[in-house]
């Protein structure tokens, strides 16, 4: 649980996610994702409960935590005034990564993005589709145990959405967990499976084919509206767990 004053942002959030799986987080505005990912990343303490992530505590290991995730928030998060090396290489020394290991990761990353023209480009001369993809490529650098995205395709177009999710796709296939929110409803069925916050509490987890089923909706959007919709939210289902997050 998490509580600003006699304000419940999270209430008693109960759920695990698994090696390897993408796991949306989805929920209107307000409804307590970003603080969930906060208390998740070490950057918030919750104020009742036991938070596991990557194997370590969230209140006695945070620091733990923060080596073994990667984060990408939903504003970019590179640095405007570094060029698109200098960045790799700060956030390389960030993670804790040896120097000769970063030298081979930066080699590595500007090939697989096609982005040996951009090397001594600085950040702020690229397009917003190619920021996110190398601000992704940066956040699992260091091969962590899961990665956060948050909102990681706002406002980019449909051709770079679909590139970065098959980025996303690859990853995953390494067993690096990844946990993303979203508003694209299409971008959820693509997920293993997702959760829908409202009011702080998560009141649906499945599969996206399971929880269309249980809805009797065509899509996951018609799920989301169903429970978003005021005076319709069913009670959360039971779900076994040994933290809010793994």
């Amino acid at each position: 649980m998490k509580k600003f004053g006699n304000f419940v942002a999270n209430d008693n959030l109960n759920f695990e996610v698994y090696e390897g799986e993408i796991f949306g987080f989805l929920g209107a505005n307000g409804a307590g994702k970003t603080t969930a990912i906060r208390i998740l990343s070490g950057l918030s303490e919750s104020t009742s409960g036991e938070v596991i992530v990557a194997g370590y505590n969230a209140k006695k290991q945070p620091e733990q935590i923060k080596k073994n995730i990667g984060y990408m928030c939903q504003k970019f998060s590179l640095y405007a005034d570094l060029t698109v090396k200098e960045n790799i290489m700060l956030y390389g020394g960030i993670y804790g990564m040896r120097k000769a290991l970063i030298r081979e990761r930066t080699d590595i990353l500007l090939n697989k993005l096609n982005f040996r023209e951009y090397g001594d480009r600085f950040i702020s001369d690229l397009p917003l589709g190619l920021k996110q993809k190398l601000a992704f490529s940066v956040a699992v650098m260091h091969e962590p145990k899961i990665v956060f995205l948050d909102e990681p395709t706002g406002g980019v177009d449909p051709i770079t959405r679909r590139q970065f999710w098959e980025m996303i796709y690859e990853t995953a296939a390494r067993d690096i967990t990844v946990f993303v929110t979203t508003h694209y409803m299409d971008e959820a069925e693509y997920c293993d499976r997702i959760s829908i916050m409202s009011e702080g509490k998560i009141v649906a987890l499945d599969t996206p084919v399971e929880l269309k089923k249980q809805y009797d909706a065509e899509s996951v959007e018609e799920v989301f509206v169903k429970i978003a919709r005021p005076g319709n939210t069913p009670h959360p289902t039971p779900i076994s767990s040994r933290g809010e997050g793994e």
